[in-house]
């Protein structure tokens, strides 16, 4: 059997999505936006990417991961310890059901969700999103695990940086949205996470923590969460 599901493991890796292949059509289109557009982009960017190096993730590999309760997308609290008890956790930091970058990261850890449960791994994707807007990035995407509502972000500032988008920003997703930045979270902090991938233990030590930066549009690839769970 543990033949068998390394077997499996070893075809799933080799099939796993390239998310930066997957972004080119994403950047390409970005390239096409006007100037003022661009630099209000690159601005938030430079900003988030300097406020994320200064620090790092606050949790490193061998730390314990805080445990949190945490409302699903139909208002259900989630415990980390709960789950925990049953299986490892690989749990993901997102922005909101706004950002293409997050909605294809999503995805693509739904191309592999079933690989992970088999191998006895729980996915969990937080943002500081409402509930109704949790719901709306699973149904968008079609995702079978839970997403989870982090108001104020108070789970994602012992994971990973938290950073204030600018007013500039803010309108700027607001007219892309087709509604306002506030509407989709519990607070006008204007504050949301840099991306981040933890795999927790069942004894709740952190195995793996990575983000790619500040730059929200790199992300962790599938496949190098899926290395470490096989390593």
């Amino acid at each position: 059997m543990e033949t068998q599901i390394k077997s499996e493991m070893n075809q799933q890796k080799e099939a796993a999505p390239s998310y930066e292949e997957a972004t080119k059509a994403i950047n390409d289109r970005a390239d096409k936006y006007p100037s003022e557009i661009q630099k209000t982009i690159l601005d938030e960017i430079d900003k988030s990417t300097s406020q994320h190096n200064a620090h790092g993730l606050p949790l490193k590999i061998g730390d314990k991961a805080p445990n949190f309760l945490l409302k699903n997308a139909i208002g259900k609290e989630v415990q980390l310890t709960d789950l925990l008890k049953e299986n490892k956790v690989v749990l993901t930091f997102y922005r909101g059901t706004w950002c293409p970058y997050c909605n294809l990261h999503l995805t693509q850890f739904q191309e592999v969700v079933f690989k992970l449960k088999s191998i006895g791994s729980t996915m969990l994707a937080v943002s500081p999103q409402n509930p109704d807007e949790s719901l709306n990035m699973k149904e968008k995407n079609d995702l079978s695990f839970e997403v989870l509502s982090d108001p104020g972000n108070k789970v994602a500032k012992a994971y990973t940086s938290v950073v204030k988008s600018s007013n500039e920003y803010v309108d700027l997703v607001s007219n892309g949205a087709g509604k306002a930045f506030k509407d989709h979270y519990s607070d006008e902090s204007n504050e949301v996470p840099v991306p981040a991938v933890f795999i927790i233990e069942k004894d709740a030590t952190i195995s793996f923590a990575k983000s790619e930066g500040g730059d929200y549009r790199k992300r962790v690839e599938v496949k190098k969460v899926l290395d470490a769970l096989d390593s």
